[in-house]
C-alpha cells in the first residue's frame, strides 16, 4: 500500500531516481539532499561544474505604474537604481529591522520586477507584499508555473554555451538575458547569479519545460564533468563563501545589519521604507551583535543553535551554521556574537555534546574562488 504524501513537488521531481537521488523533507517539500554524495557534489562545483533543481524558490510578479515606487519602499536596498536586465539582491524587514527574507529583484521591463523568495516563505512574504501595497500595483504568485534551474562552477559558462544561442560573456554578474533559446527550448531568462560561491547561472522557464532542460544540460556537460547535485552540497557550498541562509543568518529576530548584508541596506536612500528607522538607529548606535566566522581548534563541528561562550564560560551567542569545511577541511562556523568577543583572532569556546571545545574567530568568507 503506498502511502499518499503530503510534500510539495517540483517540475522535475520525476526525474529524480533516474540520478539516483536521496530525497527528503525541506520545509515541506520532496527534494534531494544528494545524488551520489555530498562531498562529491560539492567538490564538482568548486573544480567543474554542479546542477541543481531550484524550482521550490518562489517567484513573484509585480507590474504597474507605481510598482518601482512600492518596491523601493517596501525593500532595503534602492530599487530605482536597476536598469532592465539588471537584478539585485536585498531584503524586506519588519519595522522593527528584523528581517521577513532575503530576496533578488530582476527587472523585467520599466513596469515590471520579478520577485525571488525563499521557498519556505512564499506564504508569508506574499501576505506582506499584499498588505503594503501602495499605489496602482499589481500582484501575481507564479510559484508554480515557473521551474528554476542552477548551474554553477567554474565550466558552468561553458556547458551552457554550448547549447545557449545567446553569448553568455555578455551577462555581467547580476545581469540577465529574458529571452535565451536552449536547444530548441524557448523563453528562458538566463541570469548571472547562485548561490554557491561560483561563477554560474540561475534559469527561470515555465515549469512543464524544466525537465527537458536538466536532462539536456546534464548531457550537454557530461564530458565536462557536470553532475547533478542536492541541497547538502548547496548548503556546504553557500556556508563556504558566506552566504545567509534565511531560518539561520537571517530571521524575524535578526536584521541585515546584524548578519553582515549592511550593503544591501541604503537609508540614505531619499523615500522612507518599511525598517529604515530602526536599522538608521542600529547604524547610529552600533551593533549590539555581529555575525562572525570561528573555527572550533577542539575536537568537535558546531551545529545550528549551538551556544559559544566566553573563556570564563559566560554565553556570548551561538552559531548560527556550522560544519566539516569540504573544500578547507576544518570545522567551521558562523555565530551571532556580543559585538564585543566579535574581533578576529577572540578565543571562544563552543560547547559541543555538553564539552566545551576551543574555537577562535576568523576571516570570512571562508572561501573565495581564484
Amino acid at each position: 500500500m503506498s502511502i499518499k504524501t503530503t510534500l510539495q513537488r517540483t517540475p522535475l521531481f520525476a526525474t529524480y531516481e533516474k540520478y539516483g537521488a536521496k530525497v527528503i523533507d525541506f520545509g515541506g517539500w520532496e527534494l534531494p539532499v544528494q545524488f551520489s554524495s555530498i562531498l562529491e557534489e560539492h567538490e564538482a562545483v568548486r573544480k567543474e561544474a554542479g546542477l541543481f533543481d531550484v524550482s521550490h524558490m518562489g517567484e513573484v510578479l509585480v507590474e504597474g505604474k507605481d510598482a518601482e515606487r512600492y518596491l523601493n519602499y517596501l525593500l532595503t536596498n534602492d530599487v530605482t537604481k536597476l536598469k532592465v536586465n539588471q537584478a539585485q539582491y536585498t531584503v524586506m524587514c519588519y519595522p522593527d529591522g528584523g528581517t521577513v527574507d532575503d530576496l533578488i529583484v530582476y527587472k523585467l521591463e520599466n513596469e515590471k520586477f520579478l520577485l525571488v523568495i525563499n521557498a519556505s516563505n512564499i506564504v508569508k512574504d506574499y501576505d506582506w507584499m499584499t498588505q503594503h501595497v501602495r499605489g496602482e500595483v499589481k500582484l501575481q504568485n507564479i510559484s508554480k508555473d515557473v521551474a528554476q534551474i542552477a548551474i554553477q562552477g567554474p565550466k558552468a559558462e561553458a556547458i551552457l554555451q554550448k547549447v545557449a544561442d545567446t553569448d553568455l560573456e555578455d551577462i555581467g554578474f547580476f545581469h540577465f538575458a529574458p529571452n535565451v533559446n536552449v536547444d530548441g527550448i524557448t523563453e528562458i531568462l538566463v541570469s548571472r547569479t547562485g548561490y554557491t560561491g561560483e561563477d554560474g547561472f540561475e534559469l527561470y522557464l515555465a515549469a512543464d519545460k524544466g525537465e527537458a532542460l536538466w536532462n539536456k544540460l546534464l548531457d550537454a556537460g557530461k564530458v565536462d564533468g557536470l553532475r547533478p547535485c542536492g541541497l547538502g552540497a548547496r548548503d556546504t557550498l553557500r556556508f563556504e563563501a558566506r552566504l545567509a541562509l534565511y531560518g539561520q543568518e537571517l530571521t524575524s529576530n535578526i536584521s541585515p545589519l546584524e548578519a553582515g548584508i549592511g550593503f544591501v541596506v541604503k537609508t540614505n536612500k531619499e523615500r522612507d521604507f518599511i525598517g529604515k528607522e530602526a536599522l538608521t538607529k542600529q547604524k547610529e548606535e552600533g551593533l549590539k551583535r555581529k555575525l562572525v566566522g570561528i573555527e572550533v581548534t577542539g575536537r568537535g563541528i558546531p551545529r545550528h543553535g549551538y551556544k559559544v561562550l566566553s573563556p570564563s564560560g559566560e554565553e556570548v551567542g551561538y552559531i548560527t551554521s556550522g560544519t566539516q569545511s569540504p573544500s578547507l577541511k576544518k570545522s567551521l562556523g558562523l555565530a551571532l556574537l556580543s559585538v564585543e568577543y566579535a574581533e578576529v583572532g577572540t578565543e571562544l569556546k563552543v560547547e559541543v555534546r555538553k564539552k566545551k571545545v576551543d574555537a577562535v574567530v576568523i576571516k570570512t568568507p571562508f572561501y573565495k574562488r581564484g
